[in-house]
């Protein structure tokens, strides 16, 4: 069955081309830098079902200290900042979900520690993974109140058969949840042991991840770390070459719109180092009125011009940077960039040929 295609503003770094070189990469998700009573940046609330989206909020808790104790009479546990999932709404089908926007992964492993705290109806805690929207992913749940923990696919909306086991989860008791992921085989492992068998399921290549409850669960969620395989995006493809091409460029970005309706977040760059970094008003504007912008600093000037879809709208901004000359003038410059930029826009239908 057909997935859902993703939608242009969901995910700003794609993982794609795999017959390009890979690399390890790590993400550790610290909600210390969180105000508490906020949501994280970078996460959206959806929810899968019926009733509204969940209450996601960073508040501190009692968790399991990250470094062992020196003594044996050390406290072993230490106040932090924790995701909590605070909505208490009893609607039976309705499953919470904080999707993550900036990155997808295909080959992973998630590392998470969970709590349920309390619920009525439900005591749940999950991760939803390979996200493609809020109807198809791929979840693992642990249930205090049913003692089991399982697996199963959301396909369009309609879940699948659930697959795991019966399994003693206290409530108020920290646990552990690993999920690994390689081409089309999954593995989940519950306090270290895969209470699971190992999975095979070629519904869902990639996605992006969210943390996961149903119904009334109140549950909490701390220490989650993601070691994937980065691809090359192709806007990181078509920056690199276009920069071989053009070796007296000072810089050359592509800019997309962020997860904040009123932001942009740089995709590729000459300077790898920069990717993912926040753009600017001037990026924004750019895509939104899809008109050039021209600035002149000290040592460099730069023209930022829009790319298009195959409908002619702007989905993108491309910022040319090159070294000025005596008698430097908006008009000059601007027709220096458009070429380079037009060269870039040829291999431009749309969103998925920068980002998939």
């Amino acid at each position: 069955m057909e997935t859902v295609s993703i939608m242009q503003r969901r995910f700003i770094w794609a993982l794609v081309l795999l017959t390009l070189p890979v690399v390890a990469a790590e993400r550790k998700f610290d909600f210390s830098e969180v105000p508490t009573g906020q949501t994280p940046p970078g996460f959206r609330s959806a929810v899968t079902g019926m009733g509204k989206p969940g209450e996601w909020k960073i508040l501190l808790d009692e968790t399991p200290s990250q470094l062992p104790p020196l003594t044996p009479q050390a406290k072993s546990t230490a106040r932090r900042a924790v995701l909590a999932q605070l909505s208490e709404d009893q609607t039976d089908e309705h499953f919470p979900l904080l999707i993550f926007e900036e990155e997808l992964f295909g080959d992973f492993t998630l590392s998470t520690r969970f709590k349920t705290v309390r619920g009525v109806k439900e005591r749940m805690a999950g991760i939803a993974f390979r996200i493609q929207n809020p109807t198809n992913y791929y979840v693992v749940r642990a249930s205090s109140l049913g003692n089991t923990f399982r697996f199963y696919k959301v396909v369009n909306g309609e879940r699948s058969q659930p697959i795991g086991a019966e399994v003693q989860i206290p409530s108020e008791v920290w646990h552990d949840l690993t999920i690994e992921c390689k081409a089309n085989q999954i593995r989940c492992l519950l306090d270290g042991k895969e209470t699971i068998p190992a999975l095979t399921d070629n519904s869902f290549s990639r996605g992006t991840f969210g943390f996961w409850t149903k119904s009334d669960s109140v549950s909490y969620f701390c220490d989650t770390k993601i070691v994937y395989t980065r691809r090359e995006m192709p806007a990181q493809t078509i920056v690199r070459e276009t920069s071989k091409k053009y070796p007296r460029l000072l810089g050359l970005k592509i800019y997309v719109p962020g997860s904040d309706p009123q932001a942009t977040r740089m995709i590729a760059s000459n300077d790898e180092r920069e990717i993912g970094r926040a753009g600017g008003k001037t990026e924004k504007s750019v895509i939104s009125s899809a008109q050039v912008w021209y600035g002149k600093e000290k040592d460099s000037v730069s023209v930022i011009i829009p790319l298009r879809d195959r409908n002619g709208d702007a989905i993108a901004a491309a910022r040319v940077m090159m070294k000025p000359f005596s008698g430097q003038t908006e008009e000059n410059a601007i027709a220096r960039a458009l070429p380079i930029v037009k060269q870039m826009q040829a291999r431009v239908q749309s969103m998925q040929d920068l980002i998939d």
